[in-house]
């Protein structure tokens, strides 16, 4: 044999022998790739049938999704999947030896149906598309048709740790604000298998169900909020992290100090395990929280706008001995007439500013040396007392918007999981700076404006009154403030108040309401004003507080479609690691999408119970397969994308001659028919002799005429059960320090007046 035709047979064997071991060889290249750069953990890898055709289905967070999954399964895997973006010849030769198919924006979902008669498996994103928010997208509905009679079953996967890396759609300045690390934790979670004929929505929800599986083992290598805030405020160093509107700026390395000499403090007087806090949102405030925190106790931020009864309550409830505040808020206190030396009578009170005057400038410099020069983990051995990150860092007493307040138990892991889940949709920037006006009781307050940009590194302005808007407006301006939180009431002033011009708000980026509805007319005048969409979220102070969120639209650089994030009237989808379930009040039975049901929330930011109630958190947790859910008494529907929308709460549900009527509605139509969606106003429902019960309406700013409104209501077509019996003019709807109105004191007004 002629040595050219030698080679050409070796040649011709060796290529052989590599198309017949591509996937072995493969995987080796992968191996090499994603081994140093990513530990990968897998939960549930024994779901994945060692036999039989296997349709994998899940969310699609980076470019490496394929990868991992190659290296987690026991089987090969044939990928069809989106190839529409620009791929390197080294890249476009690994996919070809792994088996991925797909060339520019058309997935070719028949090869599914090839693959799956040979009794492979397929791996799919039913998203279609690479995320660009986050979020679990919409799913496409056409595999469905494609794996119709065929013998086999999907499995269900969520991916975790890989948005916000490098290989994601994030944006690319998050990872420079992060910290820089060589590896990154990633997490795999398989779900039972399921019939192939299991629908997109099914899936959908299967999927949220896994995501929280996935990140309760990721909150489990978190730590708590000091050890988190601490390695952040190093990072940020001589750069500023820290100010509010009345002290300046402080920056990384400050904030530190500061939080030490408070915690030396808080060391020497404070008794018990519960401290009370009465401050406003400020430098001192936050200070004030850490300082706390990094002694290993639980922080009571007292609401100072509740009641005598409500704050003595909370006192007594949660055994505080102790309470740190300011003089310079006590008199601001007084001078809206509320006494609080009568209100924290029987507790010992400590004033920030005296006690700081017996500490000498010599300690100062010295605490200050010490946080420059020492790194974090050497300030942790030395000042913080280590608690377990299941351990309570925080309780928050309810609004009482309807009834006497409760106290909620918050750990450091439900902390710390909600301000990943936060920031992973908020998808911050280098130069981002958040506005903070929400107190500090308040569970948003204390989770998303306080503690989040402590432990992300996030710059935060804070302003310690939310009504004061043309001041929160300048602060934006001389900050160049780029995401602003706030309620509904509170954002509806900045478009009342002439003094505040759109260009004072120019910077903003980001604007979110949560706490209360969002209404249309408050959207479209500050979309008008501002040209600044709000996007509305939803949570309770049970689930530390954030449970889903509208965000941005995204584009598809290449297809031009849009990644849907928000739609106007919904609260947003899920956050990741959260999942909703719509059941029947009375059975607790699952409803299908789009019907109407009691809302129950699951993740790893669910609450640990109510202070000294076993009885009470037992009726509102319920543990369903394996999982723990909040039942949040809210009546609420989710769409086939995933997205919930809330009817209102059971509780401001009236009965009328058998059926229910929500006094939500009662209010949104009157403002409808009369053409003031600025109308303040609130239904009520009392025991009535004729009906059970009977709608009582609450008008605050503008008389009216019930005969007249009577009939324009019934006109306009409106039930005549939903038409109030009673009309009472008051000076102003009772509201609470979070701009919710207080439906308990509206209720305690409308038997005054009767």
């Amino acid at each position: 044999m002629s040595p050219t035709l030698l080679i050409c047979a070796l040649l011709g064997v060796g290529l052989f022998a590599a198309w017949r071991g591509r996937r072995r060889l493969a995987r080796g290249l992968l191996r090499l790739l994603i081994w140093p750069r990513y530990r990968l953990h897998v939960l549930g890898p024994g779901r994945v049938p060692r036999q039989g055709a296997v349709l994998l289905l899940g969310n699609h967070l980076s470019f490496i999704d394929w990868a991992v999954l190659q290296l987690v399964c026991p089987r090969p895997i044939h990928f069809v999947m989106d190839r529409s973006l620009p791929e390197p010849w080294v890249w476009r030769v690994l996919l070809w030896l792994i088996g991925v198919t797909g060339r520019g924006a058309e997935i070719p979902l028949q090869e599914i149906r090839i693959h799956l008669q040979a009794g492979e498996v397929v791996a799919f994103f039913p998203e279609g598309t690479l995320s660009r928010t986050g979020h679990l997208g919409e799913f496409r509905r056409d595999y469905e048709s494609v794996v119709r009679g065929l013998v086999g079953v999907l499995v269900p996967f969520y991916l975790h740790g890989l948005w916000g890396t490098r290989v994601s759609l994030a944006n690319a300045p998050l990872r420079v604000m992060r910290r820089r690390r060589w590896r990154h934790e990633v997490g795999i979670t398989f779900g039972e298998s399921l019939p192939l004929e299991t629908t997109a929505e099914a899936l959908k929800r299967r999927m949220f169900t896994l995501s929280i599986a996935a990140w309760d083992r990721y909150t489990r290598t978190l730590g708590t909020v000091p050890e988190a805030w601490l390695s952040s405020a190093k990072r940020r160093g001589r750069r500023w992290l820290l100010a509010d509107t009345l002290s300046g700026r402080l920056s990384g390395y400050r904030v530190i100090a500061g939080v030490l000499i408070i915690a030396g403090l808080i060391k020497r007087h404070a008794e018990g395990p519960h401290i009370g806090v009465l401050l406003p949102t400020s430098n001192g405030g936050t200070l004030a929280n850490l300082a706390i925190l990094l002694r290993g106790k639980t922080v009571v931020n007292l609401n100072y706008t509740a009641s005598a009864e409500a704050i003595a309550a909370a006192l007594r409830l949660a055994e505080i001995k102790t309470v740190f505040t300011s003089s310079r808020f006590i008199e601001r206190l007084a001078e809206r007439g509320i006494d609080v030396p009568t209100l924290l009578a029987g507790v010992q009170v400590y004033r920030l500013e005296a006690l700081g005057a017996g500490i000498g400038q010599g300690q100062r410099l010295w605490t200050l040396l010490q946080a420059i020069c020492l790194p974090a983990w050497i300030l942790r051995a030395l000042y913080a007392v280590r608690v377990s990150p299941d351990s309570v860092a925080a309780i928050l007493f309810s609004s009482g918007s309807e009834g006497e307040p409760k106290g909620i138990l918050l750990s450091h892991r439900n902390l710390m999981g909600n301000i990943k889940q936060v920031t992973d949709l908020l998808n911050p920037e280098v130069g981002d700076v958040l506005m903070a006006t929400l107190p500090s009781f308040h569970a948003f307050g204390l989770t998303v404006t306080m503690l989040m940009p402590m432990v992300e590194g996030i710059p935060v302005v804070g302003h310690p009154d939310p009504a004061d808007v043309v001041n929160i407006a300048r602060a934006v301006a001389a900050y160049r403030g780029t995401i602003l939180f706030g309620t509904a009431t509170f954002l509806h002033l900045y478009v009342r108040n002439p003094r505040v011009h759109p260009l004072m708000l120019e910077s903003l980026r980001l604007v979110v309401a949560g706490a209360e509805k969002l209404t249309a007319a408050v959207r479209e005048a500050f979309r008008t004003k501002f040209g600044k969409e709000i996007y509305e979220g939803y949570g309770a102070t049970e689930t530390a507080p954030v449970a889903s969120v509208n965000v941005p639209d995204r584009l598809h650089p290449m297809s031009w479609s849009v990644q849907c994030g928000h739609k106007p009237g919904t609260v947003g989808l899920p956050l990741p690691g959260t999942s909703f379930r719509i059941v029947d009040p009375e059975t607790l039975a699952d409803l299908p999408h789009g019907t109407a049901g009691l809302l129950l929330i699951g993740g790893v930011q669910v609450m640990l119970g109510y202070l000294g109630g076993p009885v009470r958190t037992a009726q509102a947790i319920l543990t369903h397969e394996g999982l723990r859910w909040y039942k949040t008494g809210d009546k609420g529907s989710v769409d086939e994308a995933g997205f919930l929308t809330l009817v209102d709460r059971y509780s401001r549900f009236a009965k009328l001659g058998g059926e229910m009527v929500s006094l939500t509605a009662v209010e949104t139509q009157i403002r409808g028919v009369l053409a003031a969606p600025d109308l303040e106003i609130c239904a009520v429902s009392l025991s009535g002799a004729r009906r059970g019960e009977e709608i009582v309406l609450l008008i605050a700013g503008q008389e009216i005429d019930p005969h007249s409104l009577r009939r324009q209501l019934l006109a306009a077509g409106c039930s005549p059960l939903t038409i109030p019996t009673e009309y009472h003019q008051v000076p102003e709807i009772p509201t609470l320090g979070s701009g919710k109105t207080d439906f308990g004191a509206a209720r305690a007004l409308a038997l005054v007046l009767r």
